[in-house]
């Protein structure tokens, strides 16, 4: 057989989901003029059996547990003492396509004091100890899988039956508990734009990016990856269709699940009311909407740029298509069905 030619992008758009245009204005009013944090929350790799078969509700708890450990942190007095905002994005892939839960979470440098009279600022190099916030997470996660457990909400069968022994589930919710749960604070970003860049690239992003496929010959896709145990070193994977389509598989989330969620001050029901008041204490009117979507290409230069064709020009002139209405189509009167008499039977 002849060997298959060299991936395109532009046959391999199905890899990637399209971006969302998370800073096309409809989110651009939730950004404060504060430094942000990034906050990694990771599952330990011993959870991923149990998560495979129940994606939707222990996601949903990674979403919870870490949401919950930041805002509570963050609103103890030893630390900080008010109320911050976050967005969490979930990812469940690494660098090799591997199953890898972890949740990524954007983080106002500052909150809203107790009695909404003030902005509480952090240290600009230093968000709360990631320490005390691992143990609070995984305290949180764990306490919900009992509860998940309790209640029979677990189908505890293949490679996790064991765990169906109530006896074998405390040993193993156990060696859990004694083990660190890793969570990673990077460096702040440095303005609100990088939020939008960071958000506008990663929100909607599922596995793999185009960029990142090199090669598809013989029945074997050749992709980049990133060591991150080596430097950052660029190297790259080989693997059959059938295993580079089985580990992408992985990462299709359950149906209508939402992947991104806002929390504390950027929850929907506080933008109106904590964000406002947060935005006048720190002296900034609400920034347009036009602002917004000017950080991002819009969809049609994201068309452009994936498929060299301009989706706004006529691919045969190349001339700008203008929009027309459609005509009316002409009302038909209702019908009715005309059911035929039989003569009557004469003989």
């Amino acid at each position: 057989m002849p060997a298959s030619p060299t991936i395109p992008a532009v046959t391999t758009s199905w890899l990637a989901v399209v971006p969302g245009t998370w800073g096309s204005g409809d989110r651009f009013d939730r950004l404060l003029p504060v430094a942000y944090f990034h906050v990694v929350f990771t599952l330990p790799d011993t959870l991923n059996p149990l998560m495979l078969g129940h994606a939707k509700l222990l996601y949903a708890l990674l979403f919870r547990a870490a949401s919950e450990s930041v805002l509570r942190l963050a609103a103890d007095p030893r630390w900080l003492g008010a109320q911050v905002g976050l967005t969490a994005v979930l990812h469940t892939w690494s660098q090799t396509l591997l199953f890898h839960p972890h949740l990524h979470c954007v983080v106002t440098g500052g909150g809203l004091a107790p009695d909404g009279q003030r902005w509480l600022s952090t240290r600009p190099s230093f968000f709360l100890p990631v320490k005390v916030l691992g143990r609070l997470f995984r305290g949180k996660f764990l306490a919900g899988l009992k509860e998940l457990y309790a209640a029979g909400r677990l189908r505890l069968g293949g490679s996790v039956a064991a765990l169906a022994d109530a006896k074998v589930f405390r040993r193993w919710l156990t060696v859990l508990y004694r083990h660190n749960w890793v969570v990673y604070a990077k460096s702040p970003f440095a303005s609100a734009k990088q939020v939008f860049a960071y958000l506008g690239r990663y929100s909607h992003r599922v596995a793999i990016s185009n960029s990142r496929l090199v090669a598809l010959e013989s029945g074997v896709v050749t992709f980049q990856w990133k060591d991150y145990a080596h430097a950052q070193q660029i190297k790259l994977l080989r693997l059959t269709a059938d295993e580079f389509i089985r580990r992408f598989l992985l990462h299709v989330l359950p149906r209508r699940f939402v992947r991104i969620r806002h929390y504390g001050l950027l929850a929907g029901r506080n933008v109106p009311t904590k964000l406002a008041r947060c935005r006048a204490l720190l002296a900034q009117t609400a920034p347009s909407a036009a602002a917004g979507q000017a950080a991002l290409p819009n969809w049609a230069e994201r068309v452009l740029q994936w498929t060299g064709q301009d989706p706004r020009l006529c691919p045969r002139c190349h001339r700008p298509l203008h929009r027309r209405p459609l005509e009316e189509l002409p009302v038909t009167p209702a019908f009715a069905v005309v059911v035929p008499v039989l003569p009557a039977n004469t003989s």
